[in-house]
């Protein structure tokens, strides 16, 4: 068989195949989609993570100053 004689194909299957190109440009253009929302939910989650990191810290801070605190007050002495 020649190139020439793709030419040859039915009008259904040249119109099957333009269905398939169709759909695979579609798939392509999902697939870049797709691949760009990743990278965007994995540097949220990145800043999420460093955020609650950062939460965590200051929270354990705040517990030893209270800590420090309560054990710097005066006790009550019941006469």
């Amino acid at each position: 068989m020649t190139i020439q004689g793709f030419s040859n194909y039915s009008s259904g299957m040249e119109a099957d195949l333009k269905v398939l190109e169709d759909k695979v440009a579609q798939l392509i253009h999902i697939c870049q989609q797709l691949r760009g929302e990743n990278i965007n939910l994995r540097q949220e989650l990145a800043q999420a993570q460093s955020d609650a990191r950062q939460l965590k810290d200051n929270m354990a801070r705040a517990v030893d100053k209270l800590e420090l605190l309560l054990a710097n007050l005066p006790e009550e002495n019941h006469g």
